[in-house]
């Protein structure tokens, strides 16, 4: 495809793409980032457009797939934008929050419950609650993650029945 081409196109294609730029965004300066950013990949990636093939599908999904790469971009940052004072309030009063978890089932009680639980539903559920992500703990087991993901649920099952299971205290 030619640059004239290519303009031609975008000129014809344009409210049409800014309209489905505003509705994934809802925002009206973010739909224009999203519409410059996604005229800047069609014509980087301008030549391997097929000839013959639907260009505002083409050009609307290099939009979607722009759009939900920046989705997750932003997701996975985690971006704090209040100054780290404004949050000491909840570490100088971390004793006068009150959960009342801990008060009906201790820790011990956990430990016996898990115990029950079969060791192939058992290490996945507590490695994950260590904090290990599912594909560490596939590489550990050597499983997949499926499986791995399928286990760690049915592992928390297992133990919501046994909990509720137990006599309540009064």
């Amino acid at each position: 495809m030619t640059n004239q081409q290519f303009l031609s196109e975008i000129g014809r294609f344009e409210s049409i793409l800014f309209s489905f730029a505003l509705r994934l965004t809802k925002n009206y300066e973010d739909a224009q980032d999203l519409m410059q950013e996604t005229i800047f990949r069609a014509y980087k990636h301008r030549s391997k457009f097929a000839e013959g093939t639907n260009f505002k599908s083409w050009s609307s999904t290099i939009m979607r797939n722009t759009y939900i790469n920046r989705y997750r971009k932003m997701k996975n940052r985690r971006h704090v934008n209040e100054p780290v004072e404004s949050f000491l309030y909840a570490v100088e009063n971390r004793g006068a929050i009150a959960n009342g978890g801990e008060a009906k089932m201790s820790f011990k009680e956990l430990e016996e419950k898990l115990q029950v639980i079969s060791e192939i539903y058992r290490v996945p559920f507590l490695m994950f609650y260590q904090g290990y992500e599912y594909k560490e703990i596939a590489g550990y087991l050597n499983i997949p993650i499926g499986t791995v993901k399928s286990r760690i649920f049915l592992a928390r099952k297992k133990l919501k029945a046994l909990i509720g299971e137990r006599p309540v205290a009064v």
